[in-house]
């Protein structure tokens, strides 16, 4: 049986505190642009503005969290040090928040962490300890390293402080598209969601008006949508999912008040809509988003959410391991029906690999890897399997190479069936 915990109080942070705390987070956070997407705006069928917190300083928006507050600990608190646990932009951003105050700074991670974020980290001036394979491991060792030691532990998401310094980028959002209509904001532990929503739901009330929050999970490590069902913080059982940033398997009490009263929907998105998504930002909009910052666009593609009004998206970081990117992009390009897989059974004779070269050609498609045995399951000694990867622009084009082979007296089988 899943665990479940009882609800935390009201939690929202009134709007005064956030306006304050957006000139403390502005001596480290810079304000980052807003781009519109055309094309992300005929697929939805309203405007569509990107929020590029992707381009923040330590790569994401938890560095406006883990500022805020550290600001706010004592001097007798600065001095015992901090501690955190995360697989990356958390890490990052106590690490740089840590050095800008002068305060010693103690992060765990796991052992598989990507090696980008784990340089990145020590390159803050954190010291680095590396721990289980889990993010669970991380955060055990952080606790018990804290009560050891007396150092403070930051958490990433379930804390007042932390929600508030996440809710100046609702400011700024507000600043740049006061007309806003809708924002989609993805959700972890939902440190960021509460605090955007308690911004800008509480700044629209003022003018008189609402603004739509929809918030987006990976279905593989959705434990927001079995919480609010249940009515209560309800721990699930994860999958694997690249979008591993994003990948927490129980709600922050805190974060689950807000997220209940203020937030209207919460969406999922499977693996191949995020790495569909970060191909389109790739492509459409020259912008490098990691899978957990992708997943509002991942909400678009796949028709999760629908258009009503001036939509913002938050691209909320952009550390990605340049190998998890090489492997989302095939995947995200299978998944777009740009990438082909078949394979042909062809006589053992000369001239037919060329053949389905020459036909694949004429089609405009593009082969990019053959593989060619006599050594598969089920061949006849007189045959040879030919396995083709080929690119192709979209679903029509796909059809078209594989009924030209068919046309040509050939059996292609896609890898699908």
């Amino acid at each position: 049986m899943p665990e479940t915990t009882a609800p935390a109080v009201r939690a929202i942070p009134p709007l005064a505190d956030i306006e304050a705390a957006r000139t403390v987070v502005a001596r480290v956070a810079q304000p980052t642009p807003m781009e519109t997407s055309r094309f992300l705006a005929e697929v939805l069928g309203s405007d569509v503005l990107l929020k590029l917190e992707n381009l923040q300083r330590t790569g994401s928006y938890k560095i406006r969290g883990a500022y805020y507050r550290m600001s706010r600990l004592s001097d007798a608190e600065k001095a015992r040090g901090v501690v955190a646990a995360s697989a990356g932009n958390h890490a990052q951003g106590v690490a740089f928040a840590a050095r800008e105050l002068g305060i010693k700074a103690t992060i765990f991670m796991p052992l598989g962490v990507a090696l980008p974020k784990l340089q990145a980290t020590r390159d803050y001036g954190a010291d680095v300890l590396l721990r289980g394979s889990t993010v669970e491991e991380p955060l055990q060792a952080a606790a018990e390293y804290a009560a050891a030691t007396g150092a403070v532990l930051i958490p990433p998401f379930d804390h007042p402080d932390v929600i508030t310094g996440q809710g100046t980028l609702g400011l700024e959002i507000h600043d740049q598209a006061p007309d806003l209509d809708t924002i989609i904001v993805p959700i972890g532990g939902g440190g960021l969601i509460s605090g955007v929503a308690s911004a800008l739901k509480q700044r629209a009330a003022l003018e008189g008006r609402s603004i739509r929050v929809i918030g987006v999970q990976a279905a593989n490590a959705a434990a927001y949508p079995v919480s609010l069902a249940n009515g209560v913080v309800t721990e699930i059982r994860t999958s694997a999912t690249i979008a591993d940033g994003i990948a927490v398997a129980k709600p922050g009490l805190l974060n689950f008040e807000i997220i209940r009263e203020l937030v209207d929907e919460v969406v999922t998105v499977s693996e191949a809509d995020i790495a569909r998504a970060i191909l389109v930002l790739l492509e459409r909009a020259k912008l490098v988003v990691e899978p957990a910052g992708a997943v509002g666009v991942a909400a678009i593609l796949a028709g999760q959410v629908t258009g009503t009004g001036k939509t913002v998206v938050i691209l909320s970081g952009g550390n990605i391991d340049p190998l998890l990117m090489q492997r989302v992009i095939s995947h995200g390009l299978a998944a777009s029906d740009r990438y082909l897989k078949l394979k042909i059974m062809l006589p053992d004779r000369p001239g037919q690999l060329a053949r389905t070269a020459e036909i694949v050609a004429e089609a405009n498609a593009n082969v990019i890897e053959v593989l060619h045995t006599r050594h598969g399951r089920g061949l006849q000694l007189s045959q040879v399997e030919l396995e083709l990867s080929v690119e192709t622009r979209g679903p029509e084009h796909r059809a078209q190479v594989v009924q030209k082979l068919r046309d040509a007296g050939y059996d292609p089988r896609l890898d699908s069936d």
